[in-house]
């Protein structure tokens, strides 16, 4: 309600700005950072990886239910947010200069407070020299934030190679990414997925497997490879967690799949679902940046 926003001026102003879309704003998502040299870089790396953040949010879509029903939606938490004026995918620029004048403009013409208002699905931080990754849930099961990470990161690590060769890594054309974001947040990983490369729909494992050999040699550099790729195979046999969710909740009723998100989350893997899924060491946090191989131990928070 317009009472509950955090006492603070800035949120004050968005709450009474906003008003409804700030009021239903009960979402959480996973944020990863990437390391990159400089801003001009990675606003160029963005248009490169953008194509590949659908399949990431199908990875982790984890928001079938909203005020207590079930939305037939993997990830209704997308839905909510695109209402936002600056959510969804991001534009292309030439260079960070580029880039910060779109947003002076957003600034100036009263869309937006400040910088941190840019909601893009893809920005480079406001206050690190990162990356920044938005488009994902929140993910239940640390393995899945460990899958997404590694995967953005090589998607980084392959578009900065192209950009090095001089590889063409954008034609332009990002008005079918809105599209294929909502095509991932309606089915996750239980149904197609726009193709980054053909643009048509496919199978979503079909998707992901293409994109994990299309990185093969960004996560071998990385030393992610082994990891990343026995992530996939058990992320695809297990499904989505909105799937596994939803199944819970059509047998047990709504409150025992809070109760599975709950205990996913501390890594309880007992109770429902009746299925164990394999246990491995590794670790994450809702905000992350990376530095070294996944394998090699946890994955540093940066804060939430």
């Amino acid at each position: 309600t317009p009472g509950d926003p955090t006492p603070d001026p800035r949120y004050r102003t968005m709450a009474d700005e906003y008003r409804r879309v700030s009021d239903e704003h009960l979402v959480c998502s996973a944020q990863v950072h990437v390391d990159i040299p400089d801003r001009d870089t990675a606003v160029r790396i963005m248009c490169a990886v953008s194509p590949w953040l659908p399949p990431l949010l199908a990875l982790s879509a984890s928001s079938p239910f909203w005020m207590g029903a079930d939305t037939g939606y993997a990830s209704w938490r997308t839905m909510l947010w695109q209402r936002w004026p600056t959510a969804g995918p991001v534009g292309c620029f030439a260079s960070a200069a580029d880039y910060d004048a779109a947003v002076a403009d957003l600034i100036r013409g009263g869309v937006i407070s400040d910088p941190g208002m840019v909601y893009y699905d893809l920005r480079p931080s406001d206050h690190q020299r990162t990356l920044e990754l938005r488009i994902c849930d929140a993910c239940p099961r640390t393995e899945t934030v460990v899958l997404v990470a590694g995967l953005f990161r090589a998607l980084v690590e392959d578009a900065r190679l192209r950009l090095e060769r001089r590889d063409q890594v954008c034609d332009g054309r990002h008005e079918w990414l809105r599209a294929a974001a909502w095509r991932a947040a309606r089915t996750g990983l239980e149904g197609p997925l726009v193709d980054p490369d053909t643009r048509l729909a496919a199978p979503a494992p079909v998707v992901l497997r293409g994109m994990l050999r299309r990185l093969r040699p960004a996560l071998e550099a990385c030393g992610d490879w082994d990891t990343v790729r026995l992530l996939m195979a058990e992320t695809l046999a297990r499904g989505s967690a909105a799937h596994r969710l939803r199944r819970i909740a059509e047998v047990h009723g709504l409150r025992a799949a809070v109760e599975t998100v709950v205990a996913e989350t501390r890594g309880d893997r007992g109770g429902r679902p009746a299925h164990t899924p394999v246990r491995r060491p590794v670790a994450a946090a809702a905000t992350t940046t990376l530095r070294g191989p996944l394998a090699s131990g946890p994955v540093e928070a940066l804060g939430g």
